[in-house]
């Protein structure tokens, strides 16, 4: 009696406890704000620094383009200036020009005038300029994308992570109630004498490491959350909405086809296509310096002056010259330009080379995850079901008596780490799915 009475004592302390762990559990969650999977990446897309210089890129290759876009038309200048000068003295006589000069003049002065400048042929550096900076502006498209889809499987890692430490709650959850209630069991036929002492306290230890286990939980689960805060830009946690449209296996996917678009397409291959392109743009600008350059100049300037013309008439000059130049030999600095881009030529073609089998090599790799996840989850799903009907089975004939406690608390055991498997596959499954349509730039 003795016995039975401290493990009701032992029994009373681990339920008041766990109540208060999950009364203040529903209170936190309640106050956290959820988010689904569309608006998690959407906000992250605006403030994650890496889309944000993305974007930004995208801004100054525009540009860009409107400067070269510029280079083609004249340039236009207007300048303007007035002055007032006042000398103060005593007359005198020139001695050149025998004219007397009178003593405290005034003097004021205008000048105003309007210049122009058109490059006529700079060596084809403009039609150069131009292809760099279009190649450019496809480079920056193709870094947002692939900054866009880098992110969203950043994101998406994260609100899986969450959401897959949500359900580990539950999971550990659930073992605490299925210990508190063999728990009671064990206690109920100890005091009816058909159980013994070591049964009952063999629960208390199951107990014990149930409820530590869901205190992890409880950590791991704030540290998902609190991360997939940061990334949508909230200081705080926030809760990953779930949607049974998740967990959708893809049935049919034509490998072959993906591998095929994703060579062209690929944000990865398609940023380093254009990164190559800009380079041989620039090789083809550097080399215009071999060229001659041919410009007109014209301006238009007035000018007047109190001393010179008392009524302060303004008078006009117009001017319109024709400049050649052509830099014949400037110590082979324009080689050793030519060779610095032709340099950077090769690194960018050998680094979209790269990137192509870099893609292909991924996407090998990620499929064959893909489908290996697939059939974990099948294997999961069958060992779930496997162990609930063995917990079932084991816990009627631990009610008859035909079975041990030992027997009881493996199938609980087998259950729970059944549920452990289920969630697990689905993660790796979802967070396989993710990196796959970041590396093809699209959904699957």
């Amino acid at each position: 009696m003795r016995a039975a009475r401290l493990l009701l004592a032992l029994l009373a302390l681990p339920a008041v406890v766990v109540a208060q762990s999950n009364a203040s559990l529903g209170a936190a969650d309640a106050q956290i704000p959820a988010v689904t999977l569309p608006e998690a990446i959407a906000r992250a897309n605006k403030v994650q620094p890496g889309v944000v210089q993305a974007r930004a890129n995208i801004e100054v290759a525009d540009a860009q383009r409107r400067v070269v876009t510029g280079s083609w038309l004249p340039s236009l200048n207007a300048t303007g200036s007035t002055g007032y000068l006042y000398s103060e003295g005593q007359g005198r006589v020139d001695p050149v020009t025998g004219q007397f000069l009178p003593g405290n003049t005034e003097n004021t002065s205008l000048n105003a005038g309007v210049s122009t400048n058109w490059d006529l042929f700079t060596g084809f550096r403009r039609g150069a300029d131009k292809r760099a900076a279009e190649s450019q502006q496809n480079a920056a498209a193709a870094g947002l994308m692939n900054a866009e889809w880098q992110q969203r499987f950043t994101t998406s890692n994260q609100f899986f992570t969450a959401l897959a430490a949500q359900q580990i709650l539950e999971v550990r959850r659930a073992a605490v109630r299925r210990a508190e209630e063999q728990l009671k069991a064990a206690v109920s036929r100890l005091r009816g004498g058909t159980a013994t002492r070591s049964d009952s306290l063999r629960s208390v230890v199951t107990l014990g490491n149930a409820q530590i286990a869901l205190a992890s939980a409880g950590a791991d689960l704030a540290t998902a959350e609190a991360q997939l805060g940061r990334l949508v830009g909230y200081a705080g946690r926030v809760r990953a909405a779930d949607d049974s449209s998740y967990y959708h296996v893809l049935t049919q996917v034509d490998t072959a086809q993906l591998m095929a678009t994703a060579r062209t397409s690929a944000p990865q291959v398609v940023s380093g296509a254009a990164t190559a392109e800009q380079a041989r743009a620039q090789l083809g600008s550097v080399k215009a310096s071999y060229w001659p350059q041919l410009a007109l100049n014209g301006s238009w300037t007035f000018s007047g002056s109190s001393r010179t013309d008392p009524r302060f008439e303004l008078f006009g000059q117009r001017q319109v010259s024709l400049g050649l130049s052509w830099p014949l030999f400037n110590k082979f600095v324009r080689e050793r330009n030519v060779d610095n881009q032709a340099a950077q030529v090769s690194v960018a073609e050998a680094n979209a080379g790269e990137a192509e089998r870099q893609v292909h090599a991924e996407l090998i790799s990620q499929f064959a995850t893909l489908d290996a996840a697939a059939v974990r989850i099948e294997v999961a799903q069958q060992s779930l079901a496997a162990s609930r009907e063995d917990i079932r089975v084991v816990g009627e004939r631990y009610r008859l008596g035909v079975a041990t406690l030992v027997d009881l608390l493996v199938s609980q055991e087998g259950l729970t780490q059944s549920e452990l498997d289920m969630v697990n596959a689905r993660l790796d499954y979802l967070r396989t799915k993710a990196q796959l349509e970041a590396t093809l730039g699209r959904a699957l």
